[in-house]
């Protein structure tokens, strides 16, 4: 423990040395970091709305094609109007986050008292706390952010899932709750949809079996041109269409039934824990293999869009907002085509018949790193008890959907009263709008907490999560079987580092052998190799960390 603080004042001399050199250098850098220490400050100094006007800075990031001033939201307009704490917002576009948050992380005179929409990984948390960069915040929480403590004090798992090996809280959490264990709404990210329309003009049902899905890829090919004059496509049609490694347009989910039924649901990471408490690599098995060499044969048939390896989101909804798809993957086909003309695939049967729920699932939605306050925050206490503001049971599903009162055209919400006459965010009609699209013109991310309870009281269930958390259960939770999966475990630094440079060659050498083995098809031989490169790069090792977190979590548990 004392090695570590040791390090973390190192790191902050270093840090401050940096502040003063840039100055030396005829540079405009004022700004200095704090110690990390807390700072109590008085209860009253925080109550909302502040007698006077108070400006802190933050970062932020907003998606292409939406308002780039976070202050000309609603949302953070009425937060002002509430507290009386103007935000000087630095906004950086969604594409160009990862490499400008790197940069600005590094340098003080960049750094702004906090980062609301960070989404941080554990290295990063950790990296940056070892540096001086962000401070712990567990006694701000208990002191400062009724809100938040409210929501621990209810599920306190996610007070664990949030504080390090040595005790800290280095970030504020996402939390969403839709459903529960195999009822969650996160257990299938990468859902796969088939073209009803299609089906029942080609007298089609709907496959159970991996022959019976080729043989309607087949037929869907096979009848293009009466489908084009049908339904009055432009454009080839695409039998199948997905993007390859690209997490919830990833196609995995069609090879769940081969060999023990596996498949590989955590795309990042390729891991699965079996019923006896066993992490494997997903990516490894023999059913992965089976499963990779029959998607292979759907490529050479022509059934597979030939830009799956290379296409972009935007590309790929082009083309499905043509009608060009018979099979498609997505969190919601409604982003990529219409609710009327499709239907979830069920669990396809080859060997066995099985859906791998994603890991961390069990837990719901939850971000780990969502938001930090970073050292250079001269009053962290009032940082920290406007953040909570974004935990008020009433505010999050705004921060997290979008709002009401708009003055465009659309509103997320309409606000109305539930059954004890208290106001309550009822969702709007969708209609065809892209629930993706509509919200990200509203809603403004950051920390915050949406649980189940919530539902019927402050804001009623949007229709896109309820039809999403019926299909799950309709269509995909009975077929879970699989006992466990990986939680969500916060590692010591030593551990993730570790894990982070071994998972930086096994991942690229899964992901590229997948795309290429899928395109031009692989022999036994290339298979044996593909063993031996990974147990090469550590494989055993990086099983080994996620094995002793996943024993301990069980131990703790019991």
């Amino acid at each position: 423990m004392k090695n570590k603080y040791f390090k973390r004042i190192v790191a902050m001399m270093l840090a401050m040395g940096m502040v003063v050199s840039l100055t030396a250098c005829g540079g405009k850098s004022t700004k200095k970091l704090n110690s990390g220490e807390f700072q109590e400050v008085d209860k009253s100094e925080l109550e909302f709305p502040l007698k006077e006007t108070t400006t802190l800075t933050g970062m932020t990031s907003y998606p292409a094609n939406t308002e780039s001033n976070p202050n000309n939201r609603t949302i953070f307009k009425r937060l002002q109007e509430k507290t009386n704490v103007e935000i000087e917002w630095t906004a950086i576009q969604s594409d160009q986050w990862g490499d400008k948050i790197t940069l600005n992380m590094s340098n003080p005179d960049t750094l702004t008292d906090f980062i609301f929409t960070a989404g941080f990984g554990d290295s990063d948390l950790l990296k940056y706390a070892d540096q001086g960069i962000i401070i712990p915040l567990e006694e701000y929480i208990d002191a400062y952010m009724p809100n938040l403590s409210a929501v621990f004090e209810k599920y306190p798992e996610y007070r664990t899932m949030c504080t390090d090996s040595e005790g800290h809280i280095w970030a504020l959490p996402w939390i969403e709750q839709l459903g529960s264990e195999k009822t969650a709404i996160q257990t299938v990210g990468n859902m796969s949809f088939i073209n009803k329309k299609w089906l029942d003009f080609l007298g089609l049902e709907v496959p159970t079996t991996v022959d019976e899905f080729e043989q309607v890829l087949i037929a869907f090919r096979d009848h293009a041109s009466e489908l084009q004059a049908e339904f009055n496509i432009d454009g080839s049609i695409i039998p199948m269409a997905c993007i390859v490694n690209d997490g919830d347009q990833d196609p995995s989910i069609l090879i769940n039934g081969f060999g023990e039924g596996y498949g590989d649901a955590d795309k990042g990471r390729h891991i699965a824990v079996t019923d006896d408490l066993e992490v494997i690599c997903s990516a490894t098995q023999e059913g992965y293999k089976k499963g990779i060499e029959w998607l292979h044969s759907l490529y050479a048939e022509g059934l597979i869009d030939p830009e799956a390896f290379t296409q972009e989101w935007s590309t790929y909804v082009s083309k499905g907002k043509s009608g060009r798809y018979g099979v498609c993957f997505s969190w919601d086909v409604a982003n990529i085509d219409n609710l009327q003309d499709w239907v979830p695939l069920p669990a396809l049967t080859a060997d066995t018949r099985n859906i791998t729920p994603q890991n961390g699932s069990f837990t719901s939605g939850f971000d780990r790193g969502r938001c930090v306050v970073t050292a250079v925050a001269e009053n962290p206490a009032l940082v920290c008890a406007w953040l909570d503001q974004m935990y008020d049971p009433f505010q999050s599903p705004q921060n997290n959907w979008g709002t009401y009162g708009e003055d465009d055209e659309f509103d997320i919400f309409e606000l109305g009263e539930n059954e004890n006459g208290e106001e309550m965010l009822k969702h709007a009609p969708l209609g065809d709008a892209s629930p993706v699209e509509v919200r990200e013109a509203e809603c403004v991310g950051g920390p915050l907490a949406i649980l189940d309870e919530y539902y019927g009281v402050y804001v009623t269930c949007p229709d896109d999560a309820q039809y999403r958390l019926d299909w799950i259960k309709d269509y995909y939770t009975p077929d879970m079987n699989t006992k466990y999966v990986y939680p969500n475990v916060f590692m010591s630094q030593e551990d993730t580092e570790e894990l982070s440079n071994l998972q930086a060659d096994i991942q690229k050498t899964i992901n590229a052998k997948k795309s290429d083995w899928i395109m031009n098809g692989f022999t036994d031989a290339d298979w044996d190799k593909y063993l031996k490169d990974l147990d090469a790069y550590g494989l055993q090792d990086y099983l080994d960390i996620f094995q002793k977190y996943l024993d301990s979590y069980y131990e703790n548990a019991e």
